[in-house]
């Protein structure tokens, strides 16, 4: 079994390739319109194309939803995006803070963060810094920020507790968080659970979906609402690399399924005896 460590350096690596290319390269090997059937990492992606502050360059077609729509971010809040990659939700949420607010992306992965810095520097965007660090460990100082967004990320992190921990740690009281993520459920076939490239494509790694609500819930976060659901299909090309036809066939019609979801979730306010204060 592969250590926490092992996990992430596979992610790491995986990821430093893919940051040196762009969407389409990513989506060279998928067939038709919008249906990707070779390249797992793109089976999940939403359309930012409509969305304000979007920018193409930035897109590397690795999200799984439209957390920033959802993230009901004002005017001067600060931001932290969590597995930020080249900066897209950083530059969508930087549109809606706006040029009094500050938006920080962390991303463990060197590569990504050049790219970001590059993306940044073309815009010319100074209220937007991207720093390098493990989102179970982030490279900020507590309760900094307003509003906490992240898009296909935590499914990759092994300890997804440290994760939700770290993010309560660094909200202010009353913040709130909108992330989207990949949940289970029912359980995944053992190949697929097992096998390090669907965890790199963010399959692999996710957990319960139950348990994963729990988890918050379990770190003390309020008024926590799912968003948005959808559910992933995995086209059967992929699944045929890790699973034969039978295998395929009690797959696709047994219990398990594979969704993402956008979960919007509050810090609790400071209180001062018997009356919150803040």
């Amino acid at each position: 079994m592969q250590t926490d460590e092992q996990i992430k350096d596979i992610v790491r690596q995986k990821y430093s390739g893919i940051a040196t290319q762009d969407k389409g390269s990513n989506q060279a090997s998928c067939c038709g319109a919008g249906g990707c059937s070779t390249e797992v990492y793109n089976i999940m992606t939403d359309d930012y194309a409509a969305v304000k502050g979007y920018n193409p360059q930035a897109d590397l077609g690795l999200g799984c939803g439209l957390p920033t729509q959802f993230a009901k971010i004002k005017k001067g809040d600060t931001v932290i995006d969590l597995g930020s990659g080249a900066g897209n939700d950083c530059f969508v949420a930087r549109a809606e803070a706006g040029e009094t607010g500050r938006v920080i992306g962390i991303d463990f992965t060197p590569a990504m963060i050049d790219r970001a810095r590059v993306n940044a520097e073309k815009l010319g965007f100074n209220n937007i810094e991207f720093r390098q660090g493990d989102i179970e460990k982030m490279p900020v100082t507590s309760a900094i920020a307003d509003v906490v967004v992240s898009n296909c990320v935590l499914n990759l992190v092994p300890n997804k507790d440290n994760v939700f921990k770290e993010i309560a740690r660094v909200l202010k009281a009353g913040g709130h968080f909108s992330i989207s993520d990949v949940v289970l459920v029912g359980d995944l076939p053992e190949n697929l659970r097992k096998d390090a490239e669907m965890y790199a494509g963010c399959v692999s790694g996710a957990i319960q979906k139950a348990d994963y609500m729990e988890l918050i819930r379990a770190n003390g976060f309020q008024n926590i609402t799912i968003q948005k659901e959808k559910e992933i299909i995995i086209p059967d090309d992929i699944l045929a690399n890790y699973l034969n036809a039978g295998e395929i066939n009690t797959f696709k019609s047994g219990a398990t399924g594979i969704f993402s979801i956008t979960v919007y979730a509050e810090k609790a306010k400071e209180c001062c005896g018997t009356d919150c204060c803040k």
